[in-house]
């Protein structure tokens, strides 16, 4: 039998694809989920991933471990929490990013309410941004949303590398981070939270769609404070290209529309990209790189029986976070 906390290991390095933020998650040391991989490849006789002093991937026989250690480890929740008689209840506000729209999140949510039918969960889907204010003033218990980014990025309705706008991203609130406030750090922007996976922003739009690097470019963009709408107008304006709103929607699913019609580029993460659009050659857009982003699980300052709400939902997610990441749109 599998140990499940070799399992749990198991599944947090192959999310993070990081052995040192599997580590900082867990509050284990690095010797340690080394360690526990090492078995836990001894006891299935397989390599699970391969791994040199930069990249860490997860191997054919690592992605057929990661629906049995799922269903294992949610086996072994069940279990404890029906013979330890514990019943959590109360209400459980959650909010999770528009990114999250397409994929197997639903999922996630059905098996919480299955295992806690006593809980009254109340979902809102916002902007990343939106959802951070809304934890800093107490209006949510949960969130699972873009890491936030520091304070200093244009914006505006027209803008030139010479001409910066005025409204700027929000930076890090004043609020507490909660049960989940320690975690992995941030990329230079706000260090709260537990990181969920981390992925790559870049640029994208139809089939065939040419933009002319002479030319500002058309951008497709949620309103603010949305923080993919900040960093592309930071970039562009660190980059001296410049650019103009084609179309600003406050749902994926507009936005989604504009850019299927043409009407110009949107920066998305990576794996998370719709169907119908496809990624745009930075180098002949004359395109600059967008980063990388991170997806974040942040709780409120509430305690008591939501706070208990909370912590389970976020195991959920954390448990099942690969079917989040890139590559796992919903059908």
């Amino acid at each position: 039998m599998y140990d499940p906390v070799q399992l749990r290991t198991f599944l947090t390095v192959a999310q993070t694809l990081s052995f040192t933020q599997a580590a900082r998650r867990l509050g284990l040391r690095q010797s340690t989920v080394s360690q526990h991989v090492r078995r836990l490849e001894e006891a299935t006789g397989r390599q699970l991933f391969s791994r040199d002093t930069h990249t860490v991937e997860v191997t054919e026989d690592g992605e057929a471990l990661l629906g049995f250690a799922r269903t294992i480890l949610e086996a072994h929740e069940r279990a404890t929490a029906f013979f330890t008689g514990t019943r959590l209840r109360g209400r459980l506000r959650f909010g999770a990013s528009e990114d999250f729209v397409l994929t197997r999140l639903p999922e996630i949510l059905v098996a919480f309410r299955q295992e806690h039918p006593e809980v009254d969960l109340e979902l809102t889907v916002e902007l990343s941004g939106t959802l951070h204010e809304r934890l800093d003033e107490g209006r949510l218990d949960l969130v699972l949303a873009k890491r936030r980014t520091p304070p200093g990025v244009a914006d505006g309705a027209r803008g030139t590398a010479a001409a910066p706008a005025a409204a700027r991203a929000p930076g890090a609130g004043a609020g507490g981070a909660g049960v989940l406030g320690a975690g992995a750090f941030g990329l230079g922007g706000d260090e709260r939270g537990r990181l969920v996976w981390r992925d790559r922003m870049v640029w994208i739009g139809a089939d065939g769609l040419r933009v002319d690097p002479e030319r500002p470019v058309p951008l497709i963009v949620f309103p603010p404070p949305a923080i993919t709408r900040a960093r592309a107008l930071e970039v562009l304006e660190r980059a001296g290209r410049s650019w103009r709103i084609a179309c600003t929607s406050g749902s994926l699913s507009g936005l989604v529309a504009a850019a299927r019609a043409g009407l110009g580029v949107m920066a998305h993460t990576r794996g998370l990209i719709p169907p119908g659009l496809v990624r745009v050659s930075a180098e002949r857009a004359g395109l600059p790189d967008l980063g990388e982003v991170e997806f974040v699980l942040l709780a409120g300052r509430g305690g008591g029986a939501g706070g208990a709400a909370a912590e389970a939902l976020a195991a959920a997610i954390l448990s099942g976070a690969d079917r989040l990441g890139p590559g796992r749109l919903g059908s």
